[in-house]
């Protein structure tokens, strides 16, 4: 039985001050909420770390969450979204790309559930 879709997407090549602001990182969360219907609860949590650090993010949504890791020293981002009811999956490189800078970027998709 299926519970749900995860989406692990591994973003390279990205810029490293976007990397660091939480701002642009807050406008991907925006626009994938708007994009896959998401629904989120409360607001959204960032953590900037001390330079040369990078950001955490966490959305809580009512489908499950969405979360960011950022490694401006490396250029990459790790991001994932975890929905309890099936979405169309997004362009995440196109998204990645717009928001942070991203030259390339590999998407896992995981169906999550009950094994019988």
């Amino acid at each position: 039985m299926t519970t749900g879709q995860e989406w692990l997407v591994d973003a390279s090549g990205c810029t490293p001050e976007r990397l660091k602001d939480a701002a642009a990182l807050a406008a991907l969360f925006e626009e994938l909420v708007v994009l896959m219907d998401l629904k989120v609860v409360g607001q959204p949590q960032w953590h900037v770390f001390p330079e040369p650090g990078g950001v955490t993010g966490l959305a809580l949504l009512a489908e499950s969450h969405l979360t960011v890791h950022t490694f401006p020293e490396h250029g990459f981002a790790a991001l994932n979204v975890y929905c309890c009811r099936t979405r169309a999956r997004p362009d995440f490189a196109a998204l990645a790309a717009k928001h942070l800078g991203a030259t390339s970027c590999r998407v896992r998709e995981l169906s999550r559930g009950v094994e019988a």
